[in-house]
């Protein structure tokens, strides 16, 4: 198991917030979304942190929708991190075709997308085909973040999470869509920068999952204990990746990185 760091950037900096609560606005109004934490650093000093620990394969996140005037104060952040840790951490956050190559070019290791290959709900193979022949799949993450519907099923989720798709997380869809990528990142969106504790059927049904294929996942949701970090190795075989985030000391929590660093490599 290793950590994988993150970087969430909303309205030109660098915060934590509940997943669940982010809507799409016009205006760049703060307070709109619940902020566990709002930091006053550069998104580039958190990629000189990562890079000075040696943890690769983080990811950054653009909150903001590509419509809206606060994404181009997301998006000078993002290229700031990025050259920070040239090579070092993935990319996602309105990512299509046009501009996927201006990231790897940047310093991204990877593009992470999600909406771009959905349309009206529906996994759109044209799409798909269309961003691997850009960066190529072994630079391609697939964000499948997705929450449980009322019938117990977990569906993926576009547009910050806002939106329903019909592609329900399962061995079928993820073998399918493993050959069309390098990897998964995947948001328990419903418990996403609450600190309650981990989504433990998605994180069984993932897990059992990647014990089969050794397919590479990143977990990321409501993990706030290093006790978590053994829930998802036992379910997992130690296989699966994790992201913590509003936990961490860095961005306000109770959890020093270092300690989840050294208890991540023991799992």
């Amino acid at each position: 198991m290793r950590i994988r760091p993150c970087i969430d950037i909303h309205n030109g900096r660098v915060k934590q917030i509940v997943g669940s609560s982010l809507r799409d606005r016009e205006d760049r109004q703060e307070g709109t979304a619940q902020e566990n934490f709002v930091s006053d650093a550069k998104a580039s000093y958190y990629a000189e942190v990562y890079r000075e620990m040696g943890l690769r394969g983080g990811h950054i996140i653009l909150l903001n929708s590509v419509k809206e005037e606060a994404y181009q104060e997301d998006l000078a952040q993002a290229k700031g991190a990025l050259r920070a840790f040239p090579g070092g951490m993935q990319i996602g956050g309105g990512i299509t075709p046009d501009t996927a190559g201006s990231f790897i070019y940047a310093g991204a290791s990877h593009v992470i997308v999600t909406s771009f290959v959905f349309q009206d709900g529906k996994l759109d193979p044209d799409a798909l085909k269309a961003m691997t022949r850009c960066v190529g799949r072994e630079r391609l993450v697939l964000d499948l973040s997705c929450r449980r519907t009322s019938d117990g099923k977990y569906k993926v989720v576009t547009d910050r999470w806002q939106k329903f798709t019909d592609l329900e997380i399962g061995e079928e869809c993820l073998d399918q869509l493993s050959r069309h990528c390098d990897e998964f990142l995947i948001h328990a969106a419903d418990v996403e920068g609450k600190r309650s504790g981990i989504e433990e059927d998605l994180v069984d049904l993932l897990g059992s999952w990647q014990k089969k294929s050794g397919f590479p996942v990143t977990y990321a949701g409501g993990v706030h204990s290093l006790s978590d970090l053994h829930r998802i190795g036992s379910l997992s075989g130690g296989a699966m990746d994790v992201t913590v985030g509003s936990a961490l000391s860095l961005f306000g929590g109770d959890l020093a990185l270092e300690e989840l660093v050294k208890e991540a490599q023991r799992v």
